[in-house]
């Protein structure tokens, strides 16, 4: 597997992953057409389906283009997002494993930023080797829930992907890394894998490199989304160890939003 960001907008990443056949690709969430055509052109790549993991225009905004362009080719999205999902050829379920461009998929159903939102895992011989997850789970952070609750968004963060395995590589929808490790060390200002990491950070976009991907085990120690029974996560909420989990993620997403 081979697995290209390709800078979209301001700050999105639209994803070409190449599998078993080396001329042919995935596409995941291309919100513009150009940037995604010029990668395309440049890797001698022909796209044979697109991967949306969730409705918002900065994630499908360059599917109807891409299709029109390339007829024919498969528009995957969640079933619970089939109106949303513009050009939608194919509907996928929770847990359901398929393949399309050469890759072994499954999807995963993470509501929170929306209810449609699904995270795309690639696995490769049976073991789970890479997860897209658009704006649920970023580097060092979460994204907001528009759609969804609290608990949604935990259990998303915390079971649902917090179950694959500690060295999958995760690809997020947007480069927010520094400033989320920024939130981060306000969180647990004693948290040397924090600071490691934006150290490590911020060598990498100095040198124009995008963040992506990181890795379960990176983020199980130093993303506050996925650390609210941490004894400083728990601090900074003014919890107890006691307390719901989704209750300290519910008030550690809301500074962040008040940031």
């Amino acid at each position: 597997m081979r697995v290209l960001p390709v800078p979209c907008l301001r700050d999105n990443y639209a994803y070409l992953v190449v599998g078993s056949d080396p001329a042919v690709c995935a596409i995941v969430d291309p919100s513009e057409e150009g940037p995604v055509r010029e990668a395309l052109s440049r890797e001698g790549l022909r796209p044979v389906a697109i991967l949306a993991t969730h409705h918002h225009p900065d994630h499908v905004g360059g599917i109807e283009a891409l299709a029109a362009h390339h007829p024919g080719i498969a528009v995957i999205g969640f079933d619970g997002d089939r109106a949303r999902i513009p050009g939608i050829t194919r509907a996928v379920a929770d847990g359901e494993a398929f393949e399309a461009a050469g890759l072994s998929l499954s999807a995963l159903h993470i509501p929170g930023h929306t209810t449609g939102a699904v995270a795309y895992v690639v696995h490769e011989g049976g073991v789970p080797r890479a997860v897209f997850t658009g704006d649920t789970l970023f580097v060092a952070g979460c994204g907001r829930l528009f759609e969804g609750t609290p608990a949604m968004m935990h259990r998303s963060l915390s079971h649902t992907l917090g179950a694959l395995p500690d060295d999958v590589a995760i690809y997020c929808g947007h480069e927010y890394t520094e400033s989320n490790l920024r939130f981060a060390a306000h969180v647990e200002p004693d948290n040397e894998a924090v600071k490691a990491k934006a150290e490590s950070v911020r060598a990498t976009r100095a040198a124009g490199k995008p963040t992506v991907p990181s890795t379960l085990r990176e983020e199980r120690a130093t993303n506050p989304f996925l650390r609210v029974g941490a004894p400083g996560v728990l601090a900074f909420a003014k919890a107890d160890p006691g307390t719901d989990p989704a209750e300290v993620f519910g008030r550690v997403r809301a500074a962040k939003d008040a940031v």
